[in-house]
């Protein structure tokens, strides 16, 4: 018997909310601007900039990540742990979407299911900091937190933090978001073309001629399919391609937080998948608070420390409605832990028959100290 279908939109309106009523909770992870009048400044020219993604394509996502969640689709997300400025570059910009469109290539060869493709990029601009300050020596100064907030040479200039960083930081995000969308328009992703996609380290790896008989069986395919037809199959020669960052810097997103015309509620327009770091998800901190109101598809970092009722708590915040698409548990346990870790939080939330997609970030917690620390 086929899931009756339930709608993407909620019921209710969130109570008690706004774009600002985070900031009557505990904001961990934020910087101390100097200069109020400045940062206010800056926050003003922000909130009338345009934005960097729009709605149709939050609600395109959210319907995507609901068939996933459902067993339909695979979600890959994959770019940096942290920008900077000077990533935003064509070379750097083509490099880091072809490795996506060769691991989704792999992906939906081998799982036979559409790829919901998420760049961790055009946004991932700001950084969370186990402590406030850094010390080298006996000279101590405020940590880096991204190039959003101050700069990484250790100086005191560099590190005070500056807001007009964060017109930059939109700048740069959207002169690497109109970038991705050209290249996705002009036949960047053709699957007539999948050999475009092939960068010179793929030659030096083990598996390079098994992907390369991959490649080529596509292109097969793909000819075989338009002469049975007679006529070049459609949509081949673009994908949907979607951007995500971890939302920290809430005064940032917040300027970027609106609402648009024949939609109710508030979404954040500076990506399409804002996440919570594991730093800043405490249930009555600010980052919670601000996720819990706006319409996008939203994801949570969780660690091996979370316990089972800590995540339904977080689950009955910000899904209290169990809509489809919505909330994503992104775990990063680390190899030697996610065996003993990782089950009892499956099993709770199937349980309780909640509604979530699990996504595996392979990369965080499985780090290693080298002999010079």
């Amino acid at each position: 018997m086929s899931t009756p279908e339930r709608s993407l939109h909620p019921v209710n309106l969130p109570a008690g909310w706004a774009p600002d009523s985070w900031r009557a909770r505990p904001a961990l992870q934020m910087p101390t601007y100097p200069d109020a009048a400045a940062l206010d400044k800056a926050l003003a020219e922000l909130s009338n900039l345009p934005p960097l993604v729009t709605s149709w394509e939050i609600f395109a996502l959210k319907r995507q990540l609901a068939e996933a969640q459902e067993g339909r689709r695979f979600l890959l997300q994959g770019g940096d742990c942290a920008e900077n400025f000077a990533d935003c570059e064509s070379g750097t910009i083509s490099n880091r979407l072809k490795v996506l469109l060769q691991m989704s290539l792999v992906l939906v060869h081998g799982l036979r299911l559409p790829v919901v493709r998420v760049g961790r990029f055009a946004g991932q601009y700001a950084k969370p900091r186990s402590a406030d300050m850094e010390t080298r020596g006996e000279v101590s100064l405020p940590s880096y937190r991204g190039d959003v907030v101050n700069g990484p040479e250790f100086t005191a200039e560099a590190r005070v933090p500056d807001p007009q960083r964060m017109i930059t930081a939109h700048a740069r995000s959207a002169m690497t978001m109109n970038f991705v969308r050209a290249l996705i328009d002009g036949g960047f992703a053709d699957l007539h073309h999948p050999e475009y996609w092939n960068l010179s380290w793929v030659g030096c790896s083990p598996l390079a001629d098994d992907y390369q008989k991959m490649v080529n069986s596509i292109g097969d395919a793909v000819r075989f399919m338009e002469t049975l037809a007679g006529a070049e199959v459609h949509n081949l020669n673009r994908i949907d391609f979607y951007t995500s960052h971890e939302a920290l810097l809430l005064p940032y997103e917040e300027a970027l937080t609106r609402q648009v015309p024949r939609q109710w509620g508030w979404f954040n327009l500076s990506t399409h998948y804002p996440w919570i770091g594991m730093r800043t998800a405490a249930l009555d901190g600010a980052h919670v608070e601000y996720f819990r109101g706006i319409r996008n598809p939203i994801a949570i970092k969780v660690g091996p420390s979370v316990q089972p009722d800590q995540l339904l708590r977080l689950i009955d915040v910000l899904n209290p409605e169990d809509e489809p698409g919505r909330l994503t548990f992104i775990h990063r346990m680390g190899a030697t832990q996610i065996a003993a870790k990782l089950p009892p939080l499956l099993d709770a939330v199937k349980r309780d028959g909640r509604r979530v997609l699990w996504v595996c970030d392979a990369m965080h917690g499985n780090t290693e100290s080298t002999s010079n620390g």
